[in-house]
């Protein structure tokens, strides 16, 4: 339990330390940065406080909420180390890297802002389908349907599949920094979703 709240401040901190380097260059910053990115560059701006202050405080909602959820669930002992490192870590990460491009595109650097989000989502999916599979039931992490908590085995059918799929879901990511297409996530993420729900529904079909 003290390892966890060591880690939650830990990780909250990195998640929050976007803002210590936006309130450093604010004069620097203009009044409207870019903070949405099209395969045509920016489309969506926001104000200065916005992108310094609020948005790194709601990714540290979002991270709070994930790691409270998580630290709570009745079956947490069946999530794997590695999975939980992820979850600790996925949210900080996402921030600075997000928020130091936001930064860096902001002043003026040459910062390609759709290559770098599809690099970092191919990794995160790539190292959650490597330990997918390394999970047991659970209530929180993984593919929760009926058939997967009422039968251990269809969970673990279900997410090896799942894990094959999101490391190669991950790859089309990296490939997809080659060519200019904004349907590619798209395609992805319902691809992962529903794939694995058809197979648990499959295996449940067939007794599993």
């Amino acid at each position: 339990m003290k390892e966890n709240k060591s880690k939650v401040i830990i990780t909250s901190i990195v998640t929050v330390f976007p803002m210590v380097i936006g309130f450093l260059l604010w004069n620097r910053l203009p009044e409207k940065i870019a903070t949405h990115f099209g395969s045509e560059g920016a489309d969506g701006w926001s104000t200065k406080l916005f992108a310094v202050a609020i948005f790194p405080l709601i990714l540290l909602v979002i991270h709070l909420f994930c790691l409270g959820v998580t630290l709570n669930d009745p079956k947490k002992k069946n999530i794997g180390r590695a999975m939980m490192t992820l979850i600790f870590w996925i949210v900080p990460v996402l921030s600075v890297v997000s928020n130091l491009s936001i930064y860096g595109y902001a002043l003026g650097m040459d910062v390609n802002m759709e290559v770098i989000v599809s690099i970092l989502m191919g990794g995160i999916f790539i190292l959650l389908g490597n330990y997918m599979s390394k999970n047991h039931q659970n209530y929180t992490v993984g593919i929760k349907l009926p058939w997967t908590l009422n039968s251990e085995e269809n969970w673990n059918r279900t997410h090896r599949m799942a894990g094959k799929l999101w490391i190669l879901a991950g790859l089309v990511f990296w490939g997809s920094v080659f060519f200019e297409n904004n349907t590619v996530p798209i395609v992805i993420i319902v691809v992962v979703v529903t794939i694995p729900m058809i197979y648990s529904f499959v295996l449940y079909k067939k007794g599993i």
